[in-house]
Formats: C-alpha cells, sequence, structure tokens
C-alpha cells in the first residue's frame, strides 16, 4: 500500500469528459444526534466520490499498538462534522456540469447581489471533507516574517507542507506568505481556481487586505454556482466572473493569481485549489512572477514585452474569456512592465480552432514552442519524456488513439529537427481511477511518486509537471508546471483528418527551455532543492529522479477495492462502501 499522509479524495473520481457519465447520486444525511449537526443531502457526480465520502463519514480502524509515523502537533478541537463539503477536482466527473453541457442549456446573468437559491438553512461548513479534528495547527515558526529565500532565478516553488522538517519548507511558500506585505501592498486581486472555499480563501489575506476586493474566475453551473455565490453572500468584497464552457464535460481547471500593488503588479500560476485540504499536507507548485512596475505614461502598447512574448499571450488568454469583469484588468496589465518574465505561457481554452489557431493553445502550443525554442540533441531518442499528474481522462482503447500518437509527438519536440524518435514515456501516477482501469494498457507506463529530495514522499502529489530529461536524468531539455492533467479535454485532440483541434477546458501552466535562461540546451537537475537558495541555476524538479517503475509486487492504489491485510501510516484500512 502506498502511505501517503492523507487520502486526497479529490484524485479519486471518475474524469468529468467521460462519455457515459453516470447519474448523480445524493448521499443521505446520517440521522441528528445530540452532539453531531446532521449535513444536507449532497449531490456527488461519480461513484467514486460516494465511496470516499461514505468512507469519510465512517471511517474503519485497525486495532493495533502501532504508534503512527506522523509528526506531533496541536490539532484542533471542533465538532467533527462534515456537513456540505464539496468534494472536487481537475478532469473528475461533476454530472450537474455535464447534463448542462450536453443539454446546451444556458445560465441567466449572473446576479450578485440576489442569487436564485432554494430556501435553505446555511450551515457552516468544516473545513475538510475529513471532519474538523482532522487538521493540526501549523507551529510558530510556520510562517515567515520576513521576505524567505526563494530562487529568483527560476521563480518556481512548492506549497509549504504542514508536519515537515524545517529545512524541507524552507524556500517553499504558502498562500499566507503569497498574499502577504512581504511581496507588495495589495490593493485588489483575482482568483481564477477550480474548487474554492471563500470564507478560508479570504482568510488568507492578512487582515489588513481582507476587505480589498477579489474577483473569482470560476465555471460552475446552476446548483453548484448557487451554492459558491452561497458562500459568498457575506462578503461584499467578493464580486464573481463565470467562464464560459460551451463544449460538453470542459472545466474552468485554470489556477491564477492576479495581484494588483501600490506597488506593482504580480502573476502567480499555480496547482492548488483554494481549499485547505490543498495547501495542508499535498504536494503542489506554483510560479510566481517578478514584481511588474507601472510602465511611463504615453507609453506605446508593444512597451514592457519580454523576449518569451509573456504579456502578449497571457493578455490573449484573458481575452478568450469575453468577459466584462475582466477588462479593467487587461488595461492594468497592459500598463505594467513585464519585460523580467523569462518562462512561456501555456493555455488552453475551449473551442474547436482550425489553420494557425490551432498552434494558440493546448499540447499544439507546447508543440510550437518546443520547436522554435529548443534544439536537437544527439542521442535524443533516448531522453525520455516524463508526465506527472492527479487525474487521468479517457484516451482510448490503445495507446495510438491519443497518448502515443499526437501527445507524443509533441512532448518528443526538439527544435527544427524532422526526427521524431519513440524514447521511453514515464508516468507518475499512483492512485487508479475507474478511467484507467478501463485504460489497462496505461499500466506499463506508470512509475511511483517519491520525493526524498523535497522531503515529499507522503504528501500526496497534486502538482502536475512534464519534462524531457537526459538518459542519466542529470539534465532536462525543457519543464513545464501546468494545471493540466494528462486528458484530452485539457490539452485538446485532433479532428477531422487533423485539420481543427477541440479543446474543452481552461488550463495554464509556464514553460521553462534553456535559451530563455542559460547559454546551453539543456538545465542541469538540482540534486538537493531544500533548503532553497536564490542563486542556483539548476533547476528544482520535485521529485526523485530516476523515477522507479512499478515491480511485479506493486499494484496501482485503486479507490473502489479492500485493502484491510495492514494498515496504512495512520492505522487506517480501506473499505469502500
Amino acid at each position: 500500500m502506498l502511505n501517503y499522509w492523507i487520502i486526497s479524495t479529490s484524485n479519486f473520481h471518475q474524469p468529468k469528459h467521460d462519455p457515459d457519465p453516470p447519474p448523480s447520486i445524493e448521499v443521505k444525511p446520517e440521522p441528528k444526534s445530540d452532539t453531531v449537526t446532521a449535513a444536507p443531502p449532497l449531490s456527488i457526480g461519480s461513484e467514486a466520490r460516494q465511496a470516499s465520502q461514505a468512507s469519510q463519514l465512517k471511517p474503519v480502524k485497525y486495532e493495533s499498538n502501532q504508534s503512527r509515523p506522523f509528526l506531533a502537533g496541536k490539532r484542533k478541537k471542533d465538532d467533527d462534522s462534515i456537513s456540505g463539503w464539496a468534494l472536487s477536482d481537475s478532469d473528475d466527473d461533476d454530472d450537474d456540469k455535464a447534463k448542462g453541457q450536453s443539454s446546451g442549456q444556458k445560465d441567466p446573468p449572473p446576479k450578485r447581489s440576489s442569487p436564485k437559491l432554494k430556501k435553505a438553512k446555511v450551515e457552516e461548513r468544516p473545513p475538510s471533507p475529513h471532519g474538523r479534528t482532522y487538521y493540526i495547527d501549523e507551529p510558530d515558526d510556520f510562517f515567515e516574517t520576513s521576505v524567505p529565500p526563494v530562487n529568483d532565478t527560476y521563480r518556481f516553488y512548492l506549497n509549504k507542507v504542514t508536519g515537515l522538517e524545517k529545512r524541507y519548507n524552507t524556500g517553499a511558500l504558502h498562500i499566507k506568505e503569497i498574499l502577504s506585505p512581504l511581496f507588495g501592498t495589495l490593493k485588489e486581486s483575482v482568483q481564477f481556481n477550480y474548487c474554492f472555499d471563500i470564507a478560508w480563501m479570504l482568510q488568507q489575506y492578512p487582515p489588513e487586505f481582507r476587505d480589498k476586493p477579489v474577483l473569482i474566475v470560476h465555471g460552475d453551473k446552476r446548483e453548484a454556482k448557487a451554492r459558491l455565490l452561497q458562500q459568498a453572500q457575506p462578503y461584499s468584497q467578493v464580486r464573481f466572473c463565470q467562464a464560459k464552457l460551451d463544449i460538453a464535460f470542459g472545466t474552468h481547471h485554470t489556477k491564477m493569481m492576479l495581484l494588483w500593488y501600490e506597488e506593482g503588479f504580480r502573476v502567480v500560476i499555480l496547482t492548488s485549489n483554494m481549499i485547505r485540504a490543498d495547501w495542508y499536507q499535498k504536494t503542489q507548485g506554483l510560479w510566481m512572477s517578478p514584481l511588474y512596475l507601472r510602465l511611463p505614461k504615453g507609453s506605446p502598447e508593444t512597451a514592457g514585452e519580454s523576449p518569451t512574448l509573456f504579456k502578449r499571450d497571457l493578455l490573449e488568454y484573458l481575452g478568450a474569456y469575453r468577459a466584462p469583469e475582466i477588462t479593467d484588468w487587461i488595461q492594468r496589465i497592459r500598463e505594467h512592465d513585464l519585460s523580467e518574465t523569462r518562462v512561456y505561457l501555456i493555455g488552453s481554452t475551449p473551442g474547436r480552432y482550425l489553420g494557425s489557431d490551432m498552434e494558440r493553445w493546448g499540447h499544439l502550443r507546447l508543440r510550437k514552442l518546443l520547436h522554435d525554442h529548443t534544439r536537437p540533441i544527439p542521442n535524443e531518442e533516448k531522453w525520455p519524456v516524463i508526465g506527472q499528474f492527479s487525474s487521468i481522462g479517457s484516451m482510448g482503447v490503445d495507446k495510438t488513439k491519443w497518448l502515443a500518437g499526437e501527445f507524443q509527438r509533441t512532448l518528443t519536440t526538439l527544435g527544427k529537427s524532422s526526427l521524431r524518435p519513440d524514447p521511453p514515456m514515464h508516468l507518475l501516477y499512483d492512485i487508479v481511477t475507474k478511467t484507467a482501469q478501463k485504460q489497462l494498457w496505461l499500466h506499463s507506463y506508470f512509475h511511483r511518486w517519491q520525493a526524498e529530495t523535497t522531503g515529499r514522499s507522503h504528501a500526496m502529489p497534486h502538482i502536475k509537471t512534464y519534462m524531457r530529461a537526459s538518459p542519466d536524468f542529470t539534465q532536462l531539455a525543457w519543464f513545464l508546471v501546468t494545471s493540466a492533467n494528462l486528458s484530452k479535454a485539457a490539452w485538446g485532440a485532433l479532428e477531422k483528418n487533423n485539420t481543427q483541434v477541440m479543446v474543452r477546458s481552461y488550463e495554464l501552466g509556464v514553460l521553462y527551455v534553456p535559451s530563455a535562461f542559460v547559454s546551453d540546451t539543456t538545465f542541469p537537475v538540482q540534486m538537493d532543492v531544500f533548503p532553497a537558495t536564490t542563486s542556483s541555476t539548476s533547476f528544482p524538479v520535485p521529485f526523485d529522479l530516476p523515477p522507479k517503475r512499478y515491480s511485479s509486487k506493486d499494484q496501482p492504489w485503486m479507490w473502489n477495492i479492500p485493502y484491510t491485510q495492514a494498515p496504512d501510516t495512520h492505522g487506517n484500512i480501506w473499505v469502500p462502501s
């Protein structure tokens, strides 16, 4: 069994773009008692969600005196209720969304002040589907009181993980630090994301910034949208922008912050949802931009552009929302100097694209950048492709339908070489959902998550990274951190004899290529990531290289079968309902 500190419900669901989503299931609340407030019925979008929710309601304990290898901390002594906590993640299904997409129904314009809600008692939500007693308090020295030692070369950071030795968090960032005065005097912000706990999110802002305007960009519809608006009712500073999802089974999966300061402007592109579980004991990653200063008045429109054309591409991505709520932010970005940016932006936006537009989004955008900004490498057929993600979509009956076809052609592109080798492909993915079970051919690609180099072997990976490594795993030809999991919905799929590409979802990530940073054709891999230094030229890969293939005795963890022979590190066994 895998021994993670937490069992992450967000990775157990069937992908949202499954062509035959199951009907929604209602989990009935338990009878009321004198000590626990019953939860209202919770509509859940897949049998995986139902099973994981039921298991959390009735945990199975392994009777043993075995000590738990978990670092001690002060636990919160609140009620153990789990009323109304929304399970979520990435490409996993949500039948309210799927049915609405396929029916072509249109939402009425959002009315912030008076959303149409059913009359129901609003109950306080606990901070986790695991219950109120799940979390431990972070130690006093967990959060930085001065600017932490950050890698100002690559500006790629891991999230802090509660319970780790301090050295493994030195140079990592927590959301409270990102939003703190350490990085600027905040005036206004935008939070693009998939899943929100609004009350928790606002508590992450420091008190002096907590009443500043915040715009939430989301993809929820119907009941999910009503619940989101209901969360925000007590907070007059919160406004909403609903992303258009015109293609069935698409999601708004982008995770980005736009932060406007007295001193300038900053962009953060990340892999974490706006819920506490994602910032607690999961492995997450982010790119934080430099502080962008305001351009002098009267500067031409082309001013403030970077060699990577990041400003142009960010404006194009925001323009794809076609949302008046974002118009002011587009203008603010135009007025700032983004010239110090050294990464390339790779986004996905829903649509069907023809001609040159095919290379604007998704994996064809990645292919174009790798073609234009990397160089061929001798013996490149021996340089493996590595993909690491937390969810898998439907990719066809065999590998040739998408993964080893168009997607592998993208990942193996190096410069203008016409050579299209078939190098090894290592996929780091420990948890197998029903979708992966239907695609047994995938299992030969799977490798184990191990991250001793960052101290995060037991911190469930929710980060998504893709890279091309040398045969000895000491060099990288490129590196990508993104919100995009392994799915056609996220990356796009060719249609009509390869004359158009169809993308279902919103995604966002940043690409690192050596030509934007160093004169060499590769990045050296950093062997000791923590504690972080400010001037390292080696790249901090978040997990151990080389990846370890499953042995003959290993098997992927599956949510729908019991594990009762031995406990995990918490003394629990798993018996799905």
